[in-house]
């Protein structure tokens, strides 16, 4: 297995905190769309977000992976990722923790990098017919997370 670094390299460790979720069962195409609608966000603002999709009130909307994807009234094309949404929290309350840790202000934090890489594959074989057997195989995806203090 390749090692698993952050995409993020000229940050000031006095003001950020990083978190990563490595591997996880997680919808690549999904994790990129819900990554775009948090980034930038303060982590308050992006927690009450991800607490909305995972009640299915808020769709997310899908700006490039689109393709037969039903409108959602004021937001165009959009989903209801619930299973990304929950991985995502887990990770922001990480990267929240760890600013908690080092002495930083946890209210005035603010995603400064989100992303959704693709992960390991995980292998695997559904049996059909004839004693044949088909590739079923999971996809994961690491999601690192970089907060920093603003003000």
């Amino acid at each position: 297995m390749a090692k698993v670094g952050y995409s993020a390299r000229d940050i000031d460790d006095d003001t950020t905190v990083r978190a990563m979720g490595r591997e996880l069962p997680i919808s690549p195409k999904k994790a990129v769309e819900l990554c775009r609608a948090l980034r930038g966000k303060s982590v308050e603002d992006a927690k009450a977000y991800l607490e909305r999709v995972i009640a299915m009130e808020q769709p997310v909307p899908m700006k490039r992976y689109k393709t037969m994807i039903a409108h959602k009234r004021g937001v165009g094309p959009g989903r209801f990722p619930v299973k990304v949404a929950r991985h995502v929290l887990m990770v922001l309350q990480s990267a929240e923790e760890n600013a908690g840790y080092k002495g930083l202000d946890v209210e005035s934090m603010r995603i400064k990098v989100i992303a959704a890489h693709k992960g390991a594959i995980l292998k695997g074989t559904m049996p059909r017919a004839q004693g044949r057997a088909t590739a079923w195989n999971q996809d994961t995806v690491n999601l690192e997370v970089v907060l920093e203090e603003v003000g």
